[in-house]
């Protein structure tokens, strides 16, 4: 997987002022329906709630402070697959910090991860021990934040999880772990499937595939011999398919 240009380039966001007024005239320039004749939602999202939603957007939040933040932290793009990867890099002092690949999830992105960068990095600095620590790394999913947005098909989990395999091996680490919640969840389990070379484990606080057992607490099915389940009378195979 890996490309004749394999360069990482250091990355800053600085957002012009035309786009960012651009995108309040937008905002301002919204035109609402009618107010909903009921008062619960079952008309749809409230129009009050849209209104201050917009008005947020428009006026309340400080994009550049968050610029800031972001560029406070060490940022990077690299071309996989053709594709420009943007990724916040954070290694932590403490010798032998273990490194951690973390995907976030939809609709969000690196963003959600910013509060838990300190406490990963510098275990000693928040009341843990300094084998607690982690070297970070914190990939935008193909077409979020400011990794490239894809121009044809296929950026499914599967080429995802082995562009970050790859990008793990860019980064020098030989030995690793993965983390992920929602479609990050999707892309950690699918580079355990993969088990690329380095990959020591995963955590996922989105369960993708729960256990058999799991599926049939839930859903009342009984467990069967065969690594199956029966639910209303069928056999529910481990892959998914009936019969």
């Amino acid at each position: 997987m890996t490309m004749p240009d394999a360069a990482i380039h250091p990355f800053e966001i600085h957002v012009p002022d035309e786009d960012l007024a651009d995108l309040r005239r937008r905002l301002t320039a919204t035109r609402w329906p009618g107010k909903e004749l009921v008062a619960d939602r079952s008309q749809g999202v409230q129009l009050a709630t849209i209104q201050a939603l917009v008005s947020h957007w428009g006026t309340g939040y400080d994009w550049r402070a968050c610029e800031a933040k972001l560029n406070a932290l060490p940022q990077f793009k690299t071309e996989i697959d053709g594709l420009g990867i943007h990724f916040i890099h954070v290694k932590s002092r403490h010798e032998g910090a273990l490194p951690l690949i973390i995907t976030h999830g939809w609709p969000g992105s690196v963003i959600e991860l910013l509060e838990i960068v300190g406490p990963l990095t510098d275990p000693t600095g928040h009341g843990a021990a300094a084998g607690d620590a982690f070297d970070l790394v914190l990939p935008s999913l193909p077409g979020y934040g400011f990794s490239d947005e894809p121009a044809s098909v296929g950026w499914d989990p599967g080429h995802t999880a082995r562009a970050w395999a790859e990008l793990m091996r860019r980064l020098g680490y030989t030995r690793y772990v993965a983390q992920g919640g929602d479609v990050g969840a999707a892309v950690t389990d699918t580079m355990a499937i993969l088990a690329p070379d380095g990959l020591a484990g995963i955590h996922l606080n989105f369960l993708r595939r729960p256990p058999l057992d799991v599926l049939a607490a839930l859903f009342g099915g009984a467990p069967v011999p065969g690594g199956s389940r029966r639910r209303n009378g069928r056999r529910l195979e481990r892959s998914g398919r009936s019969s």
